[in-house]
C-alpha cells in the first residue's frame, strides 16, 4: 500500500509541523510557567493552514496509518510493541535469560510492574495514533467538498481514520479496562485542562462500535497503490470481533454474515505458508493487515517480529525470545502450521549452508521471517505484513458464535472450524461435542492458527474465569501470574502526570 507513506518531502514537513502536538494522554513534560508564554509566530504552519486540500486530507490519514507500522526510535506498534503484551505475556512464548532489557524479561516472566517501559510505550503509541486520528477526523470534515475529486473521497478518508481509532481503543480497553476517551485534539496546553479521568469501558465500547459502524460505509475493495487500505469488510469483521468480546452473540452473527455473504470473496489461502510471504501479501485471506515495506527508502518501516524474534546464530540463546516448548507440542506432526510457525534448522541462501539449532525442543519463531531477503539475517528489511484480521478468524468466530447462540455446535459451526483444520491438514473435529468441549476446541484452534499474531493474551482473558492464570501457571517461568494480570497496570508515569487516573486493582 504505497499511499500510506508520504513521498514528497515538502508535504512531509508541512504535515509533521501540523501534527507536532502533544497527545493529552501520552507522556508529556509541561511546566506550569509555560502557560504564561506569549508568542506571535509569523512563519509557522498550523493545522488551520494545513487542512485545505484533498492532498492534505490524504496525507493526514496516511499519517494515521503510519502510527501502526512505524515509531521513530522504538519498535512499531504492530511490528513488535503490542506483541510484547499479547503474545509474550501469554503462554505462547518464553524469553531468553540473556535478553538485556529488564522490562522485556519481566513481560516474559509475568513479573512486570506499573513502571514497566514496554507497557508505557504501548499506552503512548496507542494514544498517539488516536490523537492523529482525531486530528484527521475533525479537520478533514472542515475542508470544502469542492476540493475533493469526488464526493465520496472525503467521507472515505474520515471513515478510514475512524476505523483505526476504533481499533486502537479496542486494544486499549482490552489491555487496561476503563481508559480515558479522547475524541478531539486538545485546544490548550494547560496541563490541568487536559487531565481527564478514565472512562467506563461500556462508554469506550460504545464509541468503538460507532466508529466501526461508520467505517462499514467504506469501499469493498481498492486497486493499484490503494490496495491494503481499510475496507467495509474489515469494518464488519472487526465489529464482529468486538461483539464477540462483549458476548453480544446475535450482533456478532449479523456482522459475520455481512462478511460471509457480502460479496467480498474472502477465502483461505490454500497453503498456510503463503499467508506470510511477501509475494502473496494482501491476498484473499487478508482482510486487514498492517503494511510493512522493508526496502521502501523514505517509506521504510521495520518489521521487528522477524529480526528480533529469531536467531540465525548457533549460540545457545538468541538475544530475544524463543517459543516455549509446550506450545510446540500442541501441534500434530503433520499439521502444516507447525513448520510455518517454528523452525529448528535454517537454510541461508547467501552462503548455501543450513544451520542446525542446538535445541530441537525449543524452536524459533518463523512466521514473519522474510525469505526474500538476502542475506537472510538482514531481517530489518522484512516486508512481511502483520495480519490484524484474516478470513481464518472469521470462520473461527463463526464457529464460536453459533456454538454460543445454540447452546452447542451446529452443523454449520463444524463446517466453519473444519475449513481451518482442512487447510492445516488435520482431521475434522469430532462430532457430538457439547457446548463447553466445542468452545475449548475453538480456542485451541485459535491458538494454533494465530501464534505471534497478537491474539493469545486477549483470547485467554475473554474466555473468562481462571483461563489466563491457569494457562500461565503451566509454564514454570510464569508462575507469578495472578488474577490481577487479566488487566495490565495503568503506566505509573501517566498516573504521576495525571492524578485523575486511578490504578487497576492489585497494582497499587
Amino acid at each position: 500500500m504505497k499511499t500510506i507513506f508520504i513521498k514528497k518531502s515538502i508535504n512531509k514537513r508541512r504535515l509533521i509541523t501540523a501534527l507536532i502536538i502533544t497527545s493529552i494522554l501520552g507522556t508529556v513534560t509541561i511546566l506550569e510557567s509555560c502557560n504564561k508564554l506569549v508568542e506571535d509566530p509569523t512563519s509557522v504552519v498550523v493545522s488551520t493552514q494545513f487542512y485545505k486540500t484533498q492532498s492534505d486530507a490524504i496525507a493526514a490519514v496516511n499519517a494515521v496509518y503510519n502510527t501502526l507500522n512505524a515509531s521513530p526510535g522504538d519498535f512499531p506498534m504492530y511490528g513488535r510493541q503490542l506483541n510484547l503484551l499479547t503474545d509474550n505475556a501469554s503462554d505462547n512464548h518464553n524469553f531468553s535469560p540473556s535478553n538485556t532489557n529488564p522490562d522485556v524479561r519481566a513481560m516474559g516472566t509475568v513479573t512486570y510492574v506499573s513502571s514497566n517501559g514496554r507497557i508505557l510505550k504501548n499506552w503512548q503509541q496507542h494514544y498517539f495514533g488516536i490523537n492523529r486520528a482525531n486530528i484527521a477526523i475533525d479537520n478533514i470534515a472542515l475542508i470544502d467538498a469542492s476540493q475533493f475529486s469526488n464526493a465520496a473521497l472525503k467521507d472515505r478518508l474520515i471513515n478510514e481514520a475512524k476505523f483505526i481509532r476504533g481499533l486502537l481503543y479496542f486494544n486499549l480497553v482490552r489491555l487496561f479496562g476503563d481508559v480515558p476517551l479522547a475524541l478531539h485534539n486538545p485546544t490548550s496546553t494547560d496541563l490541568r485542562s487536559i487531565q481527564v479521568p478514565r472512562t467506563s469501558k461500556d462508554s469506550v465500547y460504545a464509541q468503538i462500535i460507532q466508529d466501526l459502524k461508520d467505517a462499514t460505509n467504506l469501499p469493498k475493495s481498492y486497486s493499484g497503490s490503494d490496495i491494503g487500505r481499510i475496507t467495509s469488510g474489515a469494518a464488519h469483521s472487526l465489529l464482529a470481533k468486538v461483539y464477540v468480546t462483549r458476548r453480544q452473540w446475535s450482533n456478532a452473527l449479523t456482522e459475520l454474515q455481512a462478511v460471509l455473504n457480502g460479496g467480498y470473496n474472502y477465502a483461505l489461502i490454500p497453503n498456510f505458508k503463503d499467508v506470510f510471504q511477501k509475494a502473496t501479501k494482501n491476498g484473499v485471506e487478508h482482510i486487514f493487515s498492517v503494511q510493512f515495506n522493508g526496502n521502501g527508502g523514505e517509506a521504510n518501516s521495520v518489521q521487528y517480529l522477524s529480526s528480533s524474534f529469531t536467531s540465525f546464530n548457533t549460540g545457545t540463546f538468541p538475544i530475544d525470545i524463543i517459543s516455549d516448548s509446550s506450545v510446540v507440542k500442541i501441534f500434530a506432526d503433520d499439521d502444516t502450521r507447525k513448520a510455518v510457525t517454528f523452525y529448528t534448522t535454517q537454510y541461508n541462501p547467501a552462503n548455501g549452508q543450513t544451520v542446525v539449532f542446538n535445541n530441537p525442543y525449543t524452536p524459533y519463531l518463523n512466521k514473519f521471517v522474510d525469505y526474500s531477503v538476502t542475506p537472510l539475517n538482514s531481517q530489518n528489511l522484512s516486508s512481511i505484513n502483520f495480519p490484524v484480521i484474516r478470513f481464518a478468524e472469521i470462520l473461527l468466530l463463526q464457529a464460536e458464535v453459533l456454538n454460543e447462540i445454540n447452546g452447542g455446535p451446529t452443523a454449520e459451526a463444524y463446517t466453519a472450524i473444519n475449513q481451518v483444520r482442512h487447510r492445516a491438514n488435520v482431521p475434522e473435529l469430532t462430532k457430538g461435542l457439547n457446548q463447553a468441549a466445542f468452545r475449548d476446541s475453538v480456542f485451541l484452534e485459535r491458538r494454533k492458527e494465530f501464534i505471534q499474531e497478537g491474539q493469545r493474551w486477549f483470547d485467554l482473558v475473554r474466555k473468562g474465569g481462571n483461563s489466563l492464570v491457569d494457562a500461565l501457571h503451566k509454564i514454570a517461568a510464569k508462575s507469578a501470574a495472578s488474577p490481577k494480570d487479566t488487566l495490565f497496570p495503568i503506566p505509573l508515569t501517566e498516573i504521576q502526570l495525571n492524578p485523575l487516573l486511578k490504578q487497576n486493582p492489585g497494582w497499587e
